[in-house]
């Protein structure tokens, strides 16, 4: 599946995971919120 380069540069940040949801892809962040992506 392809990510984003926007998510992929999120997905490095400490704390981040990506979680697909309903055929989308996210990035959350427990350590901070602020950190946000969604795909699809």
């Amino acid at each position: 599946m392809k990510v984003v380069n926007s998510i992929r540069s999120l997905k490095s940040q400490p704390g981040s995971q990506v979680v697909r949801r309903r055929g989308r892809v996210y990035v959350i962040n427990k350590r901070n919120p602020r950190l946000k992506a969604r795909q699809g």
